[in-house]
């Protein structure tokens, strides 16, 4: 430890204070005079959805310069800055005291691991994920001298600066990436050729259909046996084996008009996710599906399956999709006869074994991309991290020398 640094524990320098928690019946959702925001959890991740309550001498309130911390769930040790209002009791405000800490060096304490490792080991030990003031005030923090704390504050403003910079211009690359495969896409879609024919889906496939939930719902699933392929499942253009359910024998046979085979395309077709659209991979069969996926097995010898998928994923075809779910009476559903009805156009197989293979080419390029720019912005995010270690262990250089390190 540096010579004129101290050990204390934080309840010698900072005190805390829980928010207070107004019934919902005085929320609003627009500025209102008399009216202040409440923050929630939720503010920790945007601006979205904002809410008002009355004020009062009940309320606990907060400035811009005032540090808050999440205290329960998933937001546990998050930081909240630059907000004003009053807050609730999922949010804490920190209290630093000024004659020993620097408000900005105390942030950036608070979102170092010197402070987030012993914090989520404390806050795991209840039910639901959270901690009090009592369980923090022995955590320890270095202190320096004040004006060695705006050194230091200096160094790591400049630093997380120039990472944020770098952080902004990875991220476009990033979602570059990401839109010249579909931008690429849907120009062929878009831009269909003259020779191109044009038929319902009914036309062109031998099955489109979708399954049921067995008896007894989440609890019916069995740890192992048939898959039951769910709306969670299926993702556009790639299949996600999280939380997929299986059945049994009994179950499945049940279930034995939507039997899944090779190469059958799955699409979404209730709720959030309606119109994503996958390629069922064979290492999941046999399966089958429930209510919210419907089953599209084109003709072999009119329609190639992985052409079908990208046509259904393309932006041309998707937003029609989505319009054609938007027309149910409560939530977004596409029922079969529409379906059965929805028009696409198509060149010949050879055609479309060509765009398969051209797009296939397309999309491992750009994920590999896609691996270059998202290993960065991990890189970049530990690099913050090892910079905030050095602050707290005394170990600051230069901003030039943190960067190139």
């Amino acid at each position: 430890m540096k010579k004129g640094w101290e050990v204390k524990k934080l309840g010698e320098v900072c005190d805390f204070q829980g928010g207070s928690q107004p019934p919902k019946s005085n929320f609003i959702f627009e500025p209102r005079k008399g009216y202040v925001r409440f923050l929630q959890i939720r503010d920790f991740g945007s601006d979205k959805n904002i809410t008002y309550i009355p004020e009062s001498k009940k309320n606990r309130y907060c400035n811009e310069e005032d540090v808050l911390l999440g205290r329960y769930g998933a937001s546990v040790g998050k930081v909240l800055i630059n907000k004003a209002g009053a807050y609730n009791v999922a949010i804490m405000k920190t209290i630093p005291n000024l004659k020993l800490l620097n408000k900005r060096y105390f942030f950036f304490y608070l979102l170092s691991n010197e402070f987030q490792m012993p914090l989520s080991k404390v806050a795991s030990r209840s039910a639901q994920d959270g901690f009090s003031k009592d369980d923090i005030f022995g955590f320890q923090i270095l202190v320096p001298s004040l004006p060695e704390q705006k050194r230091i504050v200096a160094i790591l403003d400049e630093a997380f600066a120039t990472i944020d910079k770098a952080k902004e211009n990875t991220e476009k690359n990033l979602q570059n990436a990401k839109d010249l495969f579909q931008s690429e896409l849907n120009s062929i879609f878009a831009k269909k050729g003259k020779d191109w024919e044009e038929k319902p889906l009914g036309e062109i496939t031998t099955k489109i259909g979708s399954g049921a939930t067995p008896r007894g719902g989440n609890a019916s699933y069995k740890s192992e046996g048939i898959s039951l392929i769910r709306s969670m499942n299926v993702h556009d253009g790639y299949f996600k084996e999280k939380n997929l359910a299986f059945i049994d024998d009994k179950q499945a046979k049940e279930l034995s008009n939507v039997t899944l085979e090779e190469n059958d395309v799955l699409l979404n077709i209730t709720g959030a996710s309606v119109a994503r659209c996958c390629v069922v991979p064979k290492e999941y069969l046999p399966a089958r599906v429930n209510q919210h996926v419907s089953i599209i097995r084109p003709k072999k010898e009119i329609m190639n399956p992985l052409f079908l998928n990208l046509l259904l994923t393309s932006r041309y075809y998707k937003d029609q999709l989505l319009k054609t779910g938007e027309q149910g009476a409560t939530r977004q559903a596409i029922t079969k006869a529409q379906l059965q009805s929805f028009v696409i156009y198509y060149p010949t197989l050879k055609d479309q074994r060509k765009i398969v293979v051209n797009m296939n080419t397309l999309s491992a390029q750009t994920q590999k991309l896609e691996s270059i720019y998202q290993k960065k912005l991990n890189d970049l995010e530990g690099l913050k991290e090892s910079i905030l270690e050095k602050a707290f262990k005394g170990e600051l250089k230069t901003t030039r020398a943190l960067i190139e390190a």
